[in-house]
């Protein structure tokens, strides 16, 4: 394949961006395919002309036929992963990603986990499983795509297969940068096509009202550049991205399924308003129920220089916030409900070097109103890390101002300390992992209040556990007619067997006992 020559569209970059806006405001949507050699050192552009002009019987037709060979089919090989007791009770079951595993019966979704997800523990070689995702080309003269984070977060190896050619042609790319808390990511190609490039066009999501038509261009279930269309049902969904944050997002009817992760959501000029990103669905039916998710493009535009940089940095000022309440804002001082409720304060953050003290509203940020909590965590998440701001507060009636140094957000200290690992080093030779019974895990289980033992949290495929019999979400009670009262208890059972001899484990699962003989590596 030769290289793209990009030295005349450096030439007339400038002329097409001064022009857009007028051929836009002319009442035509068009829809003509964009390529530009400008490098991302600055957010691309966003076309933020009001939408107008007829939609007729060609308007879906010729985006669909204009914006295809922008989007990319992307297949990964990764090692599979299983995932958490905490993500089979909530979250993923009714929010999943669309990128189910496409590789070895049980996994689960494998890819589909966010970033809380464990790192993989096996002492085994596991096999390689296969994904699949798409994007779209945002610069066609270096080879760069917009993708979902949890596509290729965890992947040995990426793919690129382009709109007319065979399935079998596809041309390696690399991760240049990833954003867990917008589930975005940024890709290279390492080789492009002998063929031109098309890249896509930005539109403004903050245009966007319900009723809204927009276009849907994706990879489900592996039947590429699928076209979908239908309207924007409703805006700022709050979706989890983190422990205690969430992006609001873009709500869509228009079908997208497993796969369609990390492809573009089109308004009727065919320019990018979102990036698909998950569908309300159960784990009986992993598919379209007319309930999908994008996140806005305007949040992940303004991050692209960040990402081709590898590093995306965020403002944080160390406060747990809350919403005013809808009775108590007379009483905080307030005329209105508005504002965000300073519930704690991180000793020696910047909110607390400043003079912020829990029970303050905060009601201005660097000079703007804040209306809620939401809004707030969006401008200081925004602010560039190092920068003084001024912050206004209501503190027992009184408007106090401060001046606030930001600090930059690390979500691994947010979140915690690291979760203790009772992982398969601890059970070496079975291939499990093991956590202990909590009550709420208890519960969503229906076990008996008396049963005592280990939750089978991992097993690792092709492993002695997997070959005998054993699943997710077993409860051991019992290691060679010993009882287990803990995880570690069953970890330190099953280590003091010899390789090579025989494990008699008694385990509960769903109400019944059932007994395996498992040897062990």
């Amino acid at each position: 394949m030769s290289t793209r020559k990009t030295t005349l569209f450096y030439a007339v970059l400038l002329a097409i961006a001064s022009v857009a806006i007028g051929m836009v405001l002319a009442s035509r949507l068009d829809l003509s395919p964009t390529s530009s050699a400008q490098p991302l050192t600055v957010a691309p552009p966003a076309n933020s002309a009001p939408i107008s002009g007829a939609i007729d019987a060609t308007t879906f037709r010729t985006i669909a036929r204009e914006m295809s060979p922008a989007v990319v089919n992307i297949r990964t090989e990764s090692t599979p992963r299983t995932e958490e007791l905490t993500e089979f009770f909530g979250g993923e079951d009714f929010l999943r990603r669309f990128f189910p595993d496409q590789g070895q019966q049980g996994q689960g979704q494998g890819q589909g986990q966010g970033q809380g997800a464990r790192p993989n523990r096996r002492q085994r070689q596991a096999p390689q499983s296969q994904g699949a995702g798409t994007g779209f080309i945002i610069d066609a003269a270096e080879g760069l795509i917009l993708t979902n984070n949890h596509v290729v977060e965890n992947a040995n190896k990426i793919e690129v297969a382009f709109f007319g050619d065979e399935s079998d042609i596809e041309f390696e790319a690399k991760i240049i940068g990833r954003d867990p808390l917008t589930d975005s990511a940024l890709i290279q190609l390492l080789r492009k096509p002998g063929t031109p490039l098309q890249q896509v066009k930005f539109g403004d999501s903050d245009q966007m009202q319900p009723g809204d038509f927009v276009v849907a261009i994706g990879n489900p279930f592996n039947f590429n550049h699928t076209v979908t269309v239908g309207v924007i049902s409703a805006l700022g969904r709050p979706f989890p991205v983190a422990p205690q944050r969430s992006v609001n997002m873009l709500q869509t009817d228009a079908a997208i399924n497993p796969g369609n992760s990390g492809g573009p959501l089109l308004n009727v000029r065919g320019e990018v308003v979102g990036i698909n990103t998950a569908i309300l669905s159960d784990r009986a039916q992993a598919s379209n129920m007319g309930i999908g998710f994008a996140v806005p493009i305007n949040l992940v535009r303004e991050l692209v220089p960040q990402l081709r940089t590898g590093k995306v940095t965020r403002g944080m000022i160390g406060v747990t916030i809350a919403p005013v309440g809808a009775e108590a804002f007379e009483d905080l001082g307030l005329t209105s409900r508005s504002g965000a409720f300073v519930s704690a304060v991180t000793a020696g953050g910047p909110a607390a070097t400043a003079g912020i003290k829990a029970l303050d509203v905060i009601v201005e940020f660097n000079g703007k109103a804040v209306k809620n909590r939401d809004q707030l965590v969006d401008m200081v998440t925004r602010t560039k890390p190092g920068s003084t701001v001024p912050v206004k507060v209501m503190r027992e009636g009184k408007s106090t101002g401060v001046n606030v140094t930001i600090g930059e957000l690390d979500l691994d200290a947010e979140s915690g300390p690291a979760e203790e690992e009772s992982a398969v080093e601890e059970t070496a030779g079975f291939g499990i992992g093991l956590e202990d019974i909590t009550p709420d895990v208890a519960r969503r289980l229906e076990l008996p209040r008396s049963t005592t033992g280990a939750i089978v949290s991992e097993v690792d495929p092709g492993s002695p556990a997997a070959e005998g019999g054993l699943r997710r979400f077993d409860v051991i009670t019992q290691v060679n007619g010993q009882p287990v009262q803990s995880a570690a208890d069953a970890s330190k059972k099953l280590q003091a067997i010899g390789s090579g001899r025989l494990a008699r484990i008694l385990v509960m699962r769903g109400g019944q006992e059932l007994g395996f003989a498992i040897r062990k590596d």
